[in-house]
């Protein structure tokens, strides 16, 4: 299974990410999580897993990255991945596509080639899970990255301008065939009733309370290692929506 997580800047992608991909791990899943934010060097943190070596090198970095998209294509398998590129512990990995180090380097454009291929081109096994932390916003959509999602995963906070986007990108998953499903993140019980009102309620799979051990974990980098009702729900979830939606389709 393949879960994109998208959402805007600060509604808690990465952290929403990492939550799911360690409560997946603790399930005994192979878990991958894919770090595809150029300009977040959050989550690696969370997972308390270095950074890894930016993926792009192993293609020849920005300078030759259009020149190899066809390598790209060729695709891999989990097991494939070279280590350089991998920070792992147990079931658990983390590999980053590549980030922004040096100010007038440019833009992200052959990242986004890069995640828009590989993704797509990469090859799961059975009870292999993939969790990609998206960019802020909605660009990678112009981009076609999420031609290898199963599932779009939005992140809702309580703000006007997440609830907004919430619209566009469910358009945009519904115009390429994407199951797409919203976690409320950092809400309250009146801020959870106001967004309710104004979404889709039937694609809400999980809602994660304001809570002051991810804020605290979060400020001072520490792993978010601890357990979550919440976070176990969404998981009980997805797992719903793959052994009743994506295995039937996809045998």
């Amino acid at each position: 299974m393949k879960i994109f997580v998208s959402g805007k800047g600060g509604s808690g992608k990465s952290t929403v990410s990492a939550l799911l991909g360690m409560e997946f791990a603790k399930r005994g899943r192979e878990v991958l999580v894919v770090d595809n934010d150029e300009s977040n060097y959050g989550i690696h943190t969370h997972l308390g897993l270095d950074l890894p070596k930016d993926f792009m090198y192993y293609f020849g970095g920005k300078k030759d990255l259009f020149d190899r998209t066809e390598d790209i294509k060729d695709g891999m398998e989990t097991e494939n991945l070279p280590d350089e590129y991998l920070s792992k512990e147990g079931n658990l990995g983390l590999l980053a596509i590549g980030k922004i180090k040096e100010y007038g380097e440019g833009c992200a454009c052959p990242m986004n080639v890069l995640s828009g291929e590989f993704l797509k081109s990469l090859s799961l096994h059975d009870e292999e899970i993939l969790i990609v932390d998206m960019d802020a916003g909605i660009e990678h959509f112009g981009r076609k990255v999420e031609d290898g999602a199963d599932i779009v995963l939005l992140v809702i906070d309580p703000t006007r301008e997440s609830i907004k986007l919430s619209e566009k990108i469910t358009e945009f998953a519904h115009n390429i065939d994407k199951s797409v499903y919203f976690v409320l993140n950092k809400v309250d019980e009146e801020t959870e009733t106001i967004i309710y009102e104004s979404v889709d309620e039937n694609k809400v799979i999980g809602v994660i309370p304001e809570d002051e051990r991810i804020f605290k974990a979060s400020l001072n980098g520490k792993p978010l290692d601890f357990q979550l009702g919440s976070v176990e729900e969404i998981v009980d979830s997805l797992v719903e929506v793959e052994e009743k939606v994506l295995r039937p389709f996809k045998s």
